[in-house]
């Protein structure tokens, strides 16, 4: 497995607001620049399946593999000959306010090949597309 990119940053938004957008996910292309269009089949939990598209990229199945509010989103999409797993976790600073981080791997015979693909987009886009879910989850005024 290769750590391809990773982000962090902490706040006062409430970890609430922070699941309540990820488990919106019609509304991830507005914080998310690179996708654009997800569907979930089914309700916002461990073992749902979904698809989303990137743009400029083909359309991707996904599944989530662990769900645990207020705590861990991690979802897998399912590349040929590999998987690429967004590891999302909440948890709490040492000054009581919100630590929020992002971790991206890809794993499999052709990690390499995706790696080139997609990699230096991912890395490159992760840490503002965090930012861009901070305002929204902001923006969604969940208390905590």
């Amino acid at each position: 497995m290769k750590t391809i990119a990773t982000a962090r940053i902490t706040t006062d938004v409430p970890a609430a607001a922070f699941f309540e957008r990820w488990a919106d996910m019609a509304t991830w292309p507005s914080w998310n620049t690179d996708t654009e269009w997800v569907r979930l089949d089914g309700p916002f939990r461990t073992g749902a399946t979904g698809a989303l598209k990137p743009k400029g990229g083909p359309t991707t199945k996904f599944v989530i593999a662990s769900l645990v509010p207020g705590r861990e989103f991690i979802d897998v999409s399912l590349l040929v000959g590999a998987k690429l797993t967004f590891e999302h976790r909440v948890g709490t600073a040492a000054d009581g306010r919100t630590e929020v981080a992002v971790r991206v791997t890809l794993a499999g015979p052709l990690a390499f090949f995706w790696d080139l693909v997609l990699g230096r987009d991912i890395a490159r886009g992760l840490a503002a597309d965090l930012d861009r879910l901070e305002a929204a989850a902001r923006a969604a005024g969940v208390a905590a």
